[in-house]
């Protein structure tokens, strides 16, 4: 197929070459001009490089594209998505148009763009999309909600991002994807949570502890094993202390919105409210940010969505700092 697709982050790039690379025709666009230059400097195969145009303009864009055009969007939720994806995108879109929100958008913002663009015959997407940067080589995740004609229509663009090992599903009209990947999100910072803390209650044992055995050996056939603890074993093996880096937990804004979900439902969510108030703390306290369980929450965001962190900060320095 060929589409239209805005916003070149972490995820965004890292799509775009696996579409390219699946033999998809790609036009582009980004704020950042640098990002294209970089992904084309990177493509080494020609064939492949062939299948990627670059746009100056959100309506070169589109006027590059036949219609029905399809044209996904990773730019980061919120007012940037309203204005680029719903404002200037919505405001040239055709009936048969399909527009595509890949980023963690609220839900009930996805339902109200889904139905204010159906009365103008454009079909709508919201998919959560989820695998981190590693997604690229094991196949994305992609929670799907919105147009049922449109997701039928654009699944050979999905099925080729979900090889070889992702996959994808729809769920509903409206906000439904966007509002699974929020309940993903949300039990994702429970698991680490629990594993920062029970890696730092091994990190004080009264015995010497090898933990990167210990999390190799929770890897094989344990209900343990999984995504998590393969990046659990790449952090550690890194820096088996966690020495280098800061517990400072930033949160994305999902699971504070599944909390407020949970809460209308009248359904309860101790351990995800735990997780988050945690993250909070993180970023208050150094006496909650120095220990290893926040430092093992933070190194697990950065080994599979290359999250910042911050380095550590040698025992002594806070204090003068503050003095």
């Amino acid at each position: 197929m060929k589409l239209g697709f805005i916003g070149f982050g972490r995820m965004g790039s890292r799509m775009v070459t696996k579409l390219l690379e699946e033999g998809h025709e790609v036009v582009v666009w980004n704020r950042s001009r640098d990002k294209i230059e970089n992904l084309k400097s990177e493509i080494k195969n020609s064939e492949v490089s062939k299948r990627l145009d670059a746009a100056d303009s959100v309506e070169i864009l589109i006027n590059k594209l036949s219609e029905p055009r399809v044209i996904w969007s990773m730019l980061p939720a919120g007012d940037v998505t309203e204005e680029i994806l719903i404002g200037t995108v919505g405001g040239f879109a055709k009936p048969g148009d399909i527009l595509i929100d890949g980023a963690n958008s609220h839900f009930r913002d996805t339902q109200k763009r889904y139905e204010i663009l159906k009365k103008n015959g454009i079909l709508y997407l919201g998919i959560g999309v989820s695998g981190g940067v590693i997604a690229y080589e094991r196949g994305y995740p992609l929670m799907v909600g919105g147009s049922r004609e449109a997701y039928d229509k654009v699944k050979p663009i999905l099925d080729s991002l979900a090889k070889p090992n992702g996959g994808h599903e729809y769920f509903g009209e409206g906000g439904a994807g966007h509002f699974v990947k929020m309940v993903h999100n949300a039990i994702e910072y429970g698991y680490m949570q629990a594993i920062g803390e029970g890696f730092g209650i091994m990190d004080k044992a009264p015995y010497n502890l090898d933990l990167v055995k210990v999390a190799k050996l929770y890897q094989k056939g344990t209900l343990l094993s999984g995504f998590m603890m393969d990046r659990t074993v790449e952090s550690l093996a890194s820096d088996p202390k966690l020495e280098k880096i800061s517990g400072y937990i930033e949160d994305s804004g999902e699971t504070r919105w599944a909390i407020e979900a949970a809460k209308e439902e009248n359904t309860p969510v101790e351990v995800i409210s735990d997780s988050l108030q945690f993250r909070e703390k993180s970023r208050e306290a150094e006496a909650v940010s120095g220990t290893f369980a926040a430092r093992m929450v933070a190194a697990l965001r950065y080994a599979f969505g290359r999250h910042e962190v911050r380095p550590s900060v040698p025992k002594g320095e806070e204090a003068s700092k503050n003095d």
